[in-house]
């Protein structure tokens, strides 16, 4: 990772957390989907991928994860609203997973071998892996596969419930697990009614 993207990256993250609940964004990337993708789970490993979604999507620990742009993104539902996850709080799992199930590999990932994760921390440097390994300390021991949030296939572009608060009241009625660790376990951040697009969109797009 260049110097000058590693400070914008921070820079971004750092803007982010000290925005206000109220003003925090919501981010469009490069999933739109018709509806509810057919999900797998990845051998050995409690993440679900999807092979026919042209992205870097998985789902775990009731949480979709898509990997765009260098920036991990994260939403309770599979079409968005997506929010933007500090990389300590990725979740080991998602980390974990091999790069034959990135359909987009990034071009940091050269050099892993296909049945291996990325490098994060060459990519992301020591300092992440040290308070990354702080957070979850422990926690990466529940091989526990969270059930799909099947009651979304109800919903496909049509008439798929854009406003969070709307999204909320759903997932509490029809989804009953509970996060046990990742993004949840951040500060709470870029959580709000806007939707932007995202600026690392920019600052990347050299490398797609």
């Amino acid at each position: 990772m260049g110097r000058m993207k590693r400070f914008i990256l921070a820079l971004f993250l750092c803007v982010a957390a000290a925005m206000p609940v109220a003003a925090q964004t919501y981010y469009d990337i490069d999933v739109d989907l018709p509806q509810f993708p057919e999900m797998e789970p990845i051998p050995g490993s409690p993440v679900y991928w999807a092979p026919a979604v042209d992205s870097n999507y998985f789902f775990y620990d009731g949480v979709f994860w898509d990997f765009h742009h260098d920036l991990w993104h994260w939403s309770a539902w599979y079409n968005g609203p997506w929010m933007v996850a500090d990389p300590i709080y990725v979740p080991t799992y998602v980390l974990w997973v091999p790069v034959r199930y990135y359909h987009k590999p990034a071009p940091h990932f050269r050099g892993a071998h296909p049945d291996r994760p990325p490098h994060w921390a060459q990519h992301w440097g020591a300092d992440w892996q040290a308070r990354h390994n702080q957070v979850y300390r422990g926690l990466a021991t529940d091989w526990t596969r969270a059930p799909l949030p099947n009651y979304q296939r109800s919903y496909t572009r049509a008439n798929y419930p854009r406003a969070v608060d709307h999204q909320r009241v759903l997932q509490t009625q029809h989804y009953t697990w509970q996060p046990r660790e990742g993004v949840m376990r951040q500060p709470t951040q870029q959580r709000g009614a806007t939707t932007r697009e995202n600026p690392a969109q920019r600052a990347g797009s050299g490398e797609r």
